[in-house]
């Protein structure tokens, strides 16, 4: 057997939270899903991951060495150890890694949820291979993570990859995080519905406006249309900053094909290079890759 230690992830979403205990090897030797307590506050939330963390470590043979690597939607802040920016609102403000170790008695490495799915993409996924992977997520909001010879870069402020909160457009729609035009309220979910609410009065699910727009009805195919391209402004942006070996693509919005044609062609044109080479890749672990993500996290320094 590889030699090195076991390693457990959690990944913890805002419905379910996923638990799994890999051996030295790679394989899975336990793996569970359970709700997400978010309704019954923080304290339920901690007591939830510990005794997830706990049940896989029962896994493990005795006295065998393991890590324990958390996933969250949001990120620890490196001077006061408080979760900020979390999707899951009853995370934030509290030291999730210090209660987290205090209640298992031992070292927790606590990570955005874009660096596990891009650190398991490279480790396992799409990304094997590549030296530097730009890692996407693409759903309800826009995040993203930088993997370097297989280790992600986290950054002194902890936001390496925050692509999401970029502003690409000064006279955009008002984002969250108090800028306007920042590259998660046009390539988003959340934002491309926002937006074709703005523009028409109306509410649809971005599901729906992509199949109005591969249907021909003309307020979607504007919607779709200015969303593939301000996909490729953005990407475009990014790759001619960092000018990765692959780019990954993860979140729900990435099983939109158009993204791997069309978005591609908006991507060439914002490129800052004649002739675009890096690749553009589809996710190969799809919703597994938090958790795989978070396991491997969780040895990484």
């Amino acid at each position: 057997m590889s030699e090195g230690p076991y390693r457990i992830g959690i990944d913890l979403g805002g419905t379910k939270t996923e638990g799994i205990l890999l051996d030295p090897a790679g394989g899975v030797l336990f793996r569970k899903r359970r709700a997400t307590p978010l309704a019954e506050g923080y304290e339920a939330v901690l007591a939830s991951l510990a005794e997830l963390v706990r049940e896989a470590a029962s896994a493990c043979p005795c006295g065998s060495r393991y890590s324990v690597g958390i996933g969250i939607p949001g990120s620890v802040d490196a001077e006061s150890g408080l979760v900020r920016n979390a999707n899951s609102n009853c995370l934030i403000g509290h030291p999730l890694p210090a209660d987290l170790e205090r209640l298992l008695g031992r070292p927790v490495q606590v990570r955005n949820d874009a660096d596990c799915f891009t650190l398991a993409e490279c480790r396992q996924g799409a990304g094997q291979g590549y030296g530097l992977v730009f890692g996407v997520i693409m759903g309800t909001g826009c995040g993203g993570g930088i993997c370097i010879d297989g280790v992600v870069r986290e950054g002194p402020h902890r936001i390496c990859g925050e692509w999401g909160h970029m502003s690409v457009d000064p006279h955009g729609a008002p984002c969250y995080c108090g800028s306007r035009g920042c590259v998660e309220t046009k390539i988003s979910g959340s934002g491309v519905e926002r937006a074709f609410q703005a523009r028409f009065g109306e509410r649809l699910p971005m599901d729906r406006i992509v199949e109005g727009a591969r249907a021909g009805e003309p307020r979607c195919e504007e919607v779709f249309e200015t969303f593939l391209e301000d996909f490729g402004r953005s990407l475009g942006g990014i790759i001619s900053i960092l000018d990765p070996d692959a780019v990954v693509l993860g979140g729900g919005l990435s099983n939109i094909e158009e993204l791997y044609g069309a978005g591609l062609d908006w991507v060439r044109r914002y490129v800052f290079h004649e002739a675009l080479r890096t690749p553009i890749l589809k996710n190969a672990l799809g919703d597994s890759a938090g958790v795989f993500g978070a396991a491997w996290i969780g040895d990484q320094r």
